[in-house]
């Protein structure tokens, strides 16, 4: 079938589509029903309600009223999936197209008509919403993360079930390990799933104040991950050393004559350090004795005075 092309490993046979191109429409009523789980009936829109548990929110407008004027000019070219459900019907998959052939003014749509367990509807329901590129990056990552948790799937396993690859997969659900703040973001279309990614290694009471700047395509992934990386590894400012008093500089040079070695200072003339080398255990002995006669001097003038 044509309009399979797209999917998954094993997506087709799940649906029982595999032939339904080739049925013409049989149109049904309350007292008639399809012999065949191939056959492709005509059912009146009024009698069909979307799935409540489709991941899919959000539907384009513009992208239905598209669809909605292909489906005037050519009709429903594949049939929407649908459940029985009481005397009405359900849908599995193909909500798009049920929307569109309402604004497009149709009476009844063309559906195959299956009968499911409610966890095969809600594997069908996730699996065909994810093959949709119109999906929105959230969506698709809350998608597949429910996937992969009711039907106990590893990464590897949910991507070659709706055909992407596991990098793919991996990269989507990423998405959902960031702040809430940056997540609506990207669910109002401010952030692409790009920008987002670049923000994953960075703390998440960090990641609002960069989104922001890089918002309404204010730059471009590559320089969002610059931005990243400079936040990440910032640039150590290096500290002016302070500049010394006259005082203090008369200090240390008097200083080094008089003990004849290197003398240095840290600080200023309000407070800080003096630095007296030495080379080896004489030299301490000697400078010892320096500091020595100088106090026993100083202390003799004290008593002196």
């Amino acid at each position: 079938m044509a309009g399979n092309k797209g999917l998954g490993r094993g997506f087709a046979s799940l649906l029982g589509l595999n032939d339904a191109d080739d049925i013409n429409p049989i149109n049904i009523s309350d007292t008639v029903t399809p012999t065949s789980d191939d056959a492709v009936v005509a059912i009146p829109l009024t009698d069909i309600d979307p799935n409540f548990e489709q991941p899919r929110k959000n539907f384009d407008e513009d992208a239905l009223n598209e669809l909605a004027e292909s489906i005037k000019l050519h009709g429903v070219i594949q049939p929407i999936v649908v459940v029985p459900v009481g005397r009405r019907f359900m849908i599995i998959a193909g909500e798009r197209r049920f929307r569109a052939s309402k604004i497009a003014g149709k009476t009844s749509i063309p559906a195959v008509i299956r009968h499911y367990t409610s966890q095969q509807i809600k594997e069908i329901s996730l699996i065909e919403n994810l093959q949709r590129e119109d999906l929105s990056p959230i969506e698709a990552a809350r998608a597949i993360k429910v996937l992969m948790n009711e039907f106990n799937m590893t990464q590897e396993m949910a991507a070659d079930r709706i055909g992407k690859s596991r990098s793919a997969v991996a990269n989507t659900l990423r998405l959902l390990t960031l702040s809430e703040d940056v997540i609506a973001l990207i669910e109002n279309g401010r952030l692409s799933a790009g920008h987002a990614r670049t923000l994953v290694v960075v703390p998440q009471q960090s990641q609002y104040k960069l989104a922001l700047k890089a918002c309404d395509n204010q730059m471009t992934v590559r320089e969002m991950e610059k931005m990243v990386r400079e936040f990440l590894n910032p640039k150590k400012v290096e500290q002016k050393p302070v500049e010394e008093s006259k005082e203090l500089k008369d200090l240390v040079g008097n200083m080094q004559r008089a003990f004849a070695t290197k003398v240095s200072a840290l600080g200023n003339g309000n407070k800080g350090r003096i630095y007296i080398d030495y080379y080896t255990a004489d030299d301490l002995d000697r400078i010892c004795k320096l500091i020595d006669e100088w106090m026993s001097e100083s202390f003799r003038n004290k008593i002196g005075d």
